[in-house]
């Protein structure tokens, strides 16, 4: 049977819209996973077909678990992954098992911030950047203009990237980082000013396709978080064609002839300044967004790219969509959760989903896994669907038994 193996999982959000398409698209679908939750609570993944506990660190159990589908008769069409830091684990199985139309080389490039700054270090939207090995230990013998940003090398979701606004915050900073990670480079790199922007990217046959572009709102608390995204329906013929630019460099010169990527980046004086890049679609609500736009699904033609086919991103309807994530102030215990039907009664809303049960323990967001909640609106513009979609997650109140 034709089969889609599935690297680690999410319960909602890209990674779990992924599979759903597998099954629309008539494949098997097998999910290998180090979460024992989820195999506690199989009835609750039904568009799993096969769910397989195993060390997603260990290359060689991996391989172990597919070559015992193949004995088993699957046909392995695809080897993949949604979730930050298994697409190049994916990547590399389908080299070696399945027929792999994307660069390994240019994955492992895009999952890593050192590589990633340090392959396009001449290029204009390269902040300026500096590496701090392991084996450095006086910043101060270094020049900073401040303020910046230090991140370790293998940091997603905001986990690990500190703001810092002089020399005493960065070595401060440097050493908590370093206390995490002690053998891992770190980079400080400028703070740069401007609109930040994602870009949904799929490239087919070297041929470039903008999927979409979202303006980003970011809450800077002890960590850069993103609590909004505003879809942008009509976009300006300029900015677009500045895009287009910094995306074709970046196709062309990882030699990336196929495959799905997103981009941040931000607007500034200078020209266009890349934040990061990562080599999937944007997890939580990004594909639902999409579809309430443009009425695609991009995991779903990420898929046929990845077997062979032509994807196909014709937008049959065009709208305005904001999603609104709710993050705490206050950390404690969940009790309960109120207003999530009145949210989901509000005009415009296409979506709420609230993420924690009650009993878990919340806090602060110190990455964006810490977004507990998002509330998806459509509007006649992208200031109306933010309104509405600001409005309804308003509805939503978190009842904590605070420490």
């Amino acid at each position: 049977m034709r089969t889609i193996i599935f690297i680690g999982l999410n319960k909602s959000g890209s990674s779990r819209e992924a599979v759903k398409a597998a099954n629309g698209l008539g494949y098997y679908t097998v999910v290998f996973t180090d979460q024992e939750k989820q195999i506690q609570q199989r009835s609750e993944y039904n568009d799993v077909h096969q769910l397989t506990l195993v060390d997603t660190r260990n290359m060689e159990e991996l391989r172990g678990q597919i070559r015992l589908l193949k004995q088993r008769g699957h046909e392995i069409v695809i080897i993949t992954s949604f979730v930050d830091n298994y697409v190049l684990t994916a990547s590399s199985l389908a080299d070696e098992f399945c027929e792999n139309l994307i660069s390994t080389e240019a994955i492992s490039i895009m999952e890593n911030k050192e590589k990633t700054r340090t392959f396009f270090s001449n290029q204009a939207f390269t902040p300026k950047f500096e590496l701090v090995t392991k084996d450095f230990h006086d910043l101060t013998k270094q020049t900073f203009n401040f303020p910046v940003v230090a991140k370790c090398a293998s940091s997603t979701g905001s986990k690990d990237v500190i703001f810092a606004s002089n020399m005493r915050e960065l070595e401060k900073n440097v050493a908590r980082l370093r206390t995490k990670n002690q053998n891992e480079t770190i980079i400080i790199e400028e703070y740069v000013e401007g609109d930040q922007y994602l870009v949904e990217v799929l490239v087919s046959d070297w041929k470039v396709h903008i999927a979409a572009i979202i303006n980003q709102e970011i809450t800077k608390g002890k960590r850069f978080i993103v609590t909004g995204y505003g879809l942008v329906a009509e976009v300006p013929v300029d900015l677009e064609d500045s895009l287009s630019d910094v995306i074709e460099t970046i196709v062309s010169s990882l030699a990336f002839k196929n495959g799905a990527f997103h981009l941040e980046l931000r607007l500034t004086a200078n020209g266009w300044k890349l934040i990061e890049i990562n080599p999937r679609i944007s997890g939580g609500a990004m594909n639902k967004m999409i579809h309430t736009a443009y009425g695609f699904s991009l995991v779903e033609e990420t898929l046929k790219l990845l077997a062979g086919e032509e994807p196909t991103l014709e937008k049959s309807t065009s709208h305005y969509v904001f999603t609104q994530y709710v993050i705490l102030k206050n950390k404690g215990y969940l009790e309960k959760i109120t207003g999530k039907s009145r949210a989901a009664a509000s005009p415009g809303v296409v979506e709420v989903y609230v993420k924690p049960k009650s009993g878990t323990y919340v806090t602060p967001p110190l990455s964006m896994g810490h977004r507990y909640a998002y509330v998806i609106a459509r509007g006649d513009s992208l200031d109306d669907a933010q309104n509405k979609a600001k409005q309804a997650a308003n509805e939503l109140t978190f009842h904590l038994k605070i420490e």
